[in-house]
């Protein structure tokens, strides 16, 4: 059995990964970390684990926890697993982490778009960006894997064979984005309450938000050259689900969408949690609640010369929780569907 341990098991990313991982065979939770709520009872907080968890809440204490577990999942805010991590926890666990804090490889990125100092830059070029679908023979020898965010999760697969083929322009990427309210994580804020979220959807963090350089990092590695984007986030009042509708111009005006569509399943035929949608079929954030799933689907629109991508998913599972646990099966040798097997919800 793998013994797993997480650090902000509380927030929504950490419930989803308890959740996730108590019906994972070959896994046993160990330490149920949550700075807030030392020594309550996780049933306690969360009730929906009522004679599920019988365990009590911990504190942070990552060395302790080192030494009883094989993994280390932090779902934490920016900046604490980098405080926190050090060669020896490295030497005796593997650790996901689900922040920023390694993500992007340009410390001086990192630091002007969270506005933190990075307290271990050592780290960032070990790292492993734990997008499975792309860096998964990377991820299999990690020891220490940068869980990506939601929205470049789903920017990123959305985009990417795109992009690496050389479909499109890559100076012309615009992506839209909406997320339901639980990617703002759990912590009380005026914005989140209902009655500032129902009824009502608006775009935030215009040409600001800090997913920006991370889904410009990772899609200009597939293009081979630089990739400057426009990316604005919407909130939507729903509690999970991301759906990316994203525009770039085609570099060759002779492509027909089929060609296109022949080149994404290339990439994702042998993907089993990337879905391609038949042709004609819109990505729906219905279509894949409490899933590991990412829709996608392109249209080519041959009178404006702009291809059209679109995706959907579950914030909280494969653009949190699920990628997590995604990253440790590859880690541990396991096969990458273990536990994540649960179909989508609905209604």
């Amino acid at each position: 059995m793998i013994r797993a341990g997480i650090i902000g098991a509380t927030g929504y990313a950490g419930g989803e990964l308890v959740r996730l991982l108590l019906g994972h065979r070959e896994t046993e939770i160990v330490w149920y970390g949550s700075r807030s709520y030392v020594g309550e009872a996780y049933a306690s907080i969360y009730q929906n684990m009522f004679q599920l968890v019988e365990a009590e809440c911990l504190d942070d204490n990552m060395e302790e926890l080192a030494a009883k577990a094989d993994v280390i999942f932090t779902a934490t805010p920016q900046g604490l697993c980098a405080s926190l991590i050090k060669e020896e926890i490295l030497r005796n666990t593997k650790v996901i982490d689900l922040s920023a804090d390694f993500r992007l490889k340009d410390v001086k990125i990192y630091e002007e778009w969270y506005k933190l100092k990075h307290q271990a830059p050592e780290y960032l070029d070990e790292a492993v960006y734990g997008l499975c679908e792309i860096n998964r023979e990377q991820v299999r020898e990690a020891r220490l894997v940068a869980n990506p965010g939601c929205y470049p999760t789903c920017s990123i697969l959305s985009l990417y064979p795109l992009l690496t083929e050389g479909l499109a322009d890559s100076s012309t990427v615009i992506i839209d984005a909406k997320s339901g309210t639980s990617g703002a994580g759990r912590g009380a804020k005026t914005d989140n309450l209902f009655c500032e979220v129902n009824e009502n959807i608006k775009a935030y963090g215009v040409a600001s938000h800090r997913h920006t350089p991370e889904i410009e990092e990772q899609l200009s590695y597939a293009a081979g050259e630089p990739v400057t984007l426009t990316f604005t986030p919407h909130l939507v009042p729903m509690n999970r689900g991301i759906l990316v509708t994203a525009y770039a111009s085609i570099a060759n005006r002779k492509i027909t969408e089929e060609e296109i569509r022949e080149i994404y399943r290339k990439y994702y035929d042998s993907e089993f949690f990337v879905r391609l949608l038949p042709q004609g079929v819109c990505p729906q954030t219905k279509w894949v609640e409490g899933s590991n799933f990412v829709d996608v689907n392109v249209k080519l629109d041959p009178r404006t010369g702009r291809v059209i991508v679109m995706g959907a998913m579950d914030n909280l599972v494969k653009g949190a929780a699920g990628q997590a646990v995604q990253n440790m099966n590859l880690m541990f040798g396991l096969e990458e569907r273990t536990g994540l097997m649960q179909a989508p919800m609905f209604p």
